[in-house]
């Protein structure tokens, strides 16, 4: 509701005018961490994130993500104008990363690009990048159709697709065995077709546990002939089924941040988007929590530079954000990116302090601790902050709890010794999601990004 007119507020921006700041909106927003809405575990989650890395999992990413596919003779335009990546290779059977960043060369968002035609794409991730692209695909004049198939928690239609992943170190015997035979052509971040049960099935080469695995997609009618057939080769290799709570920490193994806070809330430039995204959408009801603190919502807004994606940023092409980009490239000030392993010690102090008469610590759910949609605790070095905690999770793979980081260069180094604010501040926000607590010090130590050797070793194979 608008207070001054008394009208639902039909926009983002309408609804960032009944809040002291953007900040204030996103850290007491209702929402909680982003839902994958699949069943939670199918035997427990920590065999099924073992058998990532020693036998193979399947992941069943049909129902979590947005899906905008465009098409027509303006694409390739369109994604050139706003993508940081180069585009001139890209087409049928190409899949990339596509970064998105507003004037100022700040991150709106991050996705994976499908060349499913030569004038038809699909973008596939949380909507945000997404969302940028439809904007200016329906109100700058390009002759581009879309077509958003939202992820099923935001629509009661059915899905277009199915979208299986199969990924670990036998996930590619397993392919192979429902291919009929062996598996060519498929370059890293390629796509091609294999054999499963008689269909032709889309695939896409990538290896999210470090070794080869395919994404798997298709029309939603083969869902269950596809999954089922999978299931039954899988039996053979030591494939679990992998449910949302293994979903949900695999990524900071293999060093991706899932989603980083959007800079679309503040500024002038931004203002026709804000009022293009509606008030009952993803970016109005995101939330935002953890131990950092600042009124300024652009203290929260990160570079691609920031976030390790200086291979991705190419100048060979002008795009919303390019001047931006090329005048702090070469800065010493970005953020690194790197893995926090969290002191087992002090985690065992914050979940015993559950069994307190009096305050409590913040409650570390397992095994991933994401209780707002962008979890940002500062990390801290000689009373002040060095850095970014974000997505804490605990992984059976290495026993510990660890957490993604962004820090700052002089403390970017493996072996180092910080320590995460646990909690936030003044006993807690208005976000439901989060009981009254204290704030306490954890301690962590730097180490590499990826922290799997695995991954870390092939991501620089596929690259090179």
């Amino acid at each position: 509701m608008d207070e001054g007119t008394g009208k639902m507020a039909q926009s983002l921006e309408d609804k960032l005018k009944n809040y002291d700041s953007p900040v204030d909106m996103l850290r007491n927003a209702e929402g909680g961490p982003y839902q994958f809405p699949i069943k939670s575990e199918f035997s427990n989650w920590r065999d099924e994130q073992e058998a990532f890395r020693k036998t193979a999992v399947l992941f069943d990413q049909s129902y979590h993500m947005t899906d905008h596919y465009m098409e027509g003779p303006d694409v390739k335009r369109l994604l050139t104008d706003l993508g940081a990546n180069s585009f001139k290779t890209f087409g049928k059977d190409k899949a990339k990363q596509i970064v998105v960043c507003n004037e100022d060369g700040y991150m709106i968002g991050n996705s994976i690009l499908f060349g499913l035609e030569d004038e038809k794409i699909n973008i596939v991730n949380r909507p945000n990048a997404g969302n940028w692209v439809q904007f200016h695909a329906e109100t700058k004049g390009y002759d581009v159709v879309v077509h958003k198939d939202e992820r099923s928690l935001d629509s009661d239609q059915p899905r277009k697709g199915y979208r299986f992943e199969v990924q670990g170190p036998n996930a590619w015997a397993i392919l192979e065995q429902l291919n009929g035979g062996p598996i060519t052509g498929f370059k890293f971040f390629g796509m091609g077709e294999i054999n499963i049960a008689g269909r032709k099935v889309r695939a896409l080469r990538h290896g999210m546990a470090g070794a080869p695995g395919l994404e798997l997609f298709g029309p939603y009618g083969d869902y269950d002939l596809i999954r089922n057939a999978i299931i039954e080769a899988g039996k053979d290799h030591g494939m679990l089924l992998a449910g949302s709570k293994t979903y949900s920490t695999v990524a900071h193994e293999s060093g991706w941040v899932p989603s980083e806070l959007p800079a679309i809330y503040s500024g002038e430039s931004m203002k026709e988007y804000r009022e293009w995204l509606p008030a009952n959408g993803f970016e109005a009801n995101s939330s935002l929590g953890g131990s950092m603190v600042s009124d300024n919502v652009e203290d929260y807004y990160l570079t691609p530079f920031d976030l390790g994606y200086s291979h991705i940023v190419k100048f060979d092409h002008d795009f919303i954000g390019r001047k931006a980009l090329e005048e702090m490239k070469d800065s010493r000030d970005h953020k690194r990116k790197m893995t926090l392993i969290w002191e087992p010690e002090d985690v065992v102090r914050v979940f015993s302090s559950l069994f307190n008469e009096g305050d409590r610590y913040k409650f570390m759910d397992m095994p991933a601790s994401h209780y707002a949609t962008y979890p940002y605790d500062a990390v801290m070095h000689g009373g002040r902050q060095v850095g970014i905690s974000c997505y804490p999770v605990y992984s059976s793979n290495f026993r510990r709890w660890i957490s993604l980081c962004l820090l700052d260069p002089e403390v970017a180094e493996a072996g180092k010794e910080l320590y995460v604010l646990w909690g936030e501040p003044d006993g807690g926000s208005a976000k439901p999601v989060v009981e009254r607590h204290v704030q306490t010090e954890i301690r962590a130590t730097v180490t590499d990004c990826p922290i799997s050797t695995e991954a870390r070793v092939t991501y620089k194979k596929w690259a090179a």
